[in-house]
């Protein structure tokens, strides 16, 4: 069920029903020469709206801009800083638990969201307001993944790609596929991301030329459907955990 689809009234009966959420975000940021800037924030839509509809549990709208400086040098990345993004959805998340929602699934996109999510969730666990947990969806299928690709990348690499190649084929560049490859990096690992044990990067442009990691043709829209049912799967499974639980075991445990 989406919210912004219903009326006032039919919501009633939900919210005296029901007490979960479903909040997709994601971000709008570059995903190299072949993706679409939308690719985080359709993701987790899709994913969001696959799994309501399965279950009718409610759906929120997206949230499309998300924590992206890391992609500012690159033309059209969109991002808010850090923490107005985490005062804005707790301050929507407040709204919901308003209305009646006591336990939230963030279903996210973007790994520069997770942190901060994982933050707010803390936050109105603390007080008591609600239960709110982020739900990364390549994290629900880590050896699906592993398995699918040979050299991934977190970002615009195959896994991405295959995605978007299966849910809007139509909006990517497969003709730009070798080109995203071969003037990206590869691999992402330690020998090239660190010095001595620390990090030494904080943008994507200092890693990477065009933008993205992994080896992009390697994606095909087989792949993409099989990890969005896959992933699906486990959302569903989650949502329907969640919501068979007690709140009060949700909530902090008292001190020792």
């Amino acid at each position: 069920m989406r919210v912004a689809e219903q009326t006032w009234p039919d919501l009633d009966s939900y919210v005296n029903e029901e007490s979960l959420a479903v909040v997709p975000l994601g971000s709008t940021e570059q995903h190299g020469p072949h993706l679409p800037l939308a690719t985080d924030h359709l993701i987790a839509e899709a994913f969001a709206h696959e799994a309501t509809d399965r279950t009718d549990y409610l759906c929120t709208p997206t949230i499309n801009i998300g924590v992206s400086p890391h992609h500012r040098q690159f033309h059209g990345t969109m991002w808010v800083e850090a923490p107005v993004f985490r005062d804005y959805v707790e301050s929507f998340t407040r709204n919901l638990a308003y209305h009646g929602i006591d336990r939230i699934v963030y279903v996210n996109a973007h790994g520069g969201n997770v942190e901060h999510l994982r933050e707010v969730g803390r936050r109105l666990r603390d007080d008591k307001t609600l239960y709110a947990i982020e739900w990364m969806w390549n994290e629900s299928i880590p050896k699906l993944v592993d398995d699918l690709f040979e050299q991934n990348g977190p970002h615009g690499g195959p896994k991405e790609t295959a995605m978007i190649q299966y849910l809007q084929p139509e909006l990517v560049n497969n003709d730009r596929l070798a080109d995203a490859r071969d003037n990206g990096l590869t691999e992402f690992t330690d020998d090239n991301t660190r010095k001595f044990g620390a990090r030494t990067y904080y943008d994507a442009a200092d890693n990477t030329e065009n933008g993205v990691l992994g080896d992009q043709t390697d994606a095909t829209a087989k792949k993409g459907e099989e990890m969005f049912e896959s992933a699906t799967e486990q959302l569903v499974k989650l949502c329907q955990w969640l919501d068979e639980q007690a709140l009060s075991d949700l909530m902090p445990e008292n001190h020792v």
